[in-house]
């Protein structure tokens, strides 16, 4: 067993709650907290803490997992509480604090910034402000490949100065690492930024393209396609996310105080390759309605990876077409299909 104690913010959302069961599984012990909000389907979210042993709990009240015990605690919790969140701190020593709680999404940003403000902005300040206070190692943020907004420098790579945002949740991931920079500046605080590439795979969030397509194929339904398909993602699975992190999170030789690191794929799909993929795994054919750009979305993401490769032996391993028959077959059997 390991003893460390680690936080995971956003346990009941997607990569959050893949990371609480790896490092259960690992032997750590893990506190997950989450609004468990209703941006999208509640119930997902819920089904997520069940495969955690959570199936009962209260605003703020300590919930122990039915399956991992003590190993496993769980608040229902908002990241911009600054009262309830220093309390917290106080009772647990944390050594590692994962940050992956925040308002997603680029299009709902643009309707509703005050959520991401409150969530993504005074949510990050406060857990800066528990960090620094109560004297945690390491802090591994979430942050996005958004925040690249529509560069024409590919493959993406952290060296490259990203201050044209094209979403307000773009900006906000970008303020997060220039946070990130001044407390690890001003407090000697180790803090590593993640700047994830369109995650998918089981368990995966609803608005997102793979489970709105898979969705609407099975469903005999239409699917959107924007700017006409003439878009790539840089689609990395679950599996090889996490990997990632656990690279960065069980090292402990790393001496810089302030890193930022893509994690990806590194190799970008076409969306219209990607509903293929679907239509192979579904045998389906898909109905496309052809669509506009959409505001706030960008062309093309593609990760350069080779610090992550290079210093931690990073090696993503699935591709797009085993992620998609496993999102497919997950999906067929979570909802019954």
């Amino acid at each position: 067993m390991n003893n460390k104690s680690i936080l995971v913010t956003g346990a009941a959302g997607f990569i959050g709650f893949y990371l609480s069961l790896e490092l259960l599984k690992k032997g750590y012990n893990v506190v997950g907290i989450d609004n468990v909000n209703d941006y999208y389907d509640i119930n997902l979210k819920l089904a997520r803490l069940s495969e955690l042993g959570i199936n009962n709990f209260k605003d703020k009240q300590k919930a122990v997992s039915t399956i991992y015990g003590e190993s496993f605690h769980f608040y229902k919790v908002n990241l911009e509480d600054k009262v309830f969140l220093p309390q917290f701190f106080e009772t647990y020593s944390f050594e590692i604090v994962c940050n992956l709680a925040a308002q997603a999404g680029v299009r709902y940003s643009i309707e509703e910034p005050m959520v991401y403000a409150d969530s993504n902005i005074t949510g990050f300040l406060n857990i800066l402000e528990c960090v620094r206070n109560f004297n945690v190692k390491k802090l591994i943020y979430a942050s996005s490949s958004s925040v690249y907004g529509n560069s024409s420098t590919v493959p993406f790579s952290t060296s490259e100065t990203v201050d044209k945002p094209i979403s307000f949740y773009a900006a906000t991931k970008k303020a997060n690492e220039l946070m990130a920079y001044t407390y690890s500046h001003l407090f000697d605080i180790q803090t590593i930024g993640l700047r994830f590439f369109t995650v998918y795979g089981p368990w995966g969030r609803p608005d997102m393209a793979m489970f709105l397509f898979t969705d609407a194929i099975l469903n005999n339904k239409p699917i959107k396609v924007f700017n006409e398909g003439n878009l790539s993602r840089d689609f990395t699975y679950i599996d090889d996310i996490i990997q990632g992190v656990l690279l960065l999170l069980e090292n402990e030789t790393i001496k810089e105080k302030y890193q930022l690191y893509n994690i990806g794929n590194s190799k970008p799909v076409k969306l219209l390759d990607f509903i293929e993929e679907i239509e192979k795994a579904t045998n389906l054919k898909a109905i496309k309605e052809m669509m506009p750009m959409q505001p706030g979305d960008v062309n093309a993401t593609w990760a350069n990876v080779d610090d992550l490769k290079e210093k931690f032996g990073y090696a993503p391993k699935v591709s797009i077409s085993q992620g998609v028959k496993k999102f497919v077959a997950w999906y067929k059997s979570y909802y019954n299909v």
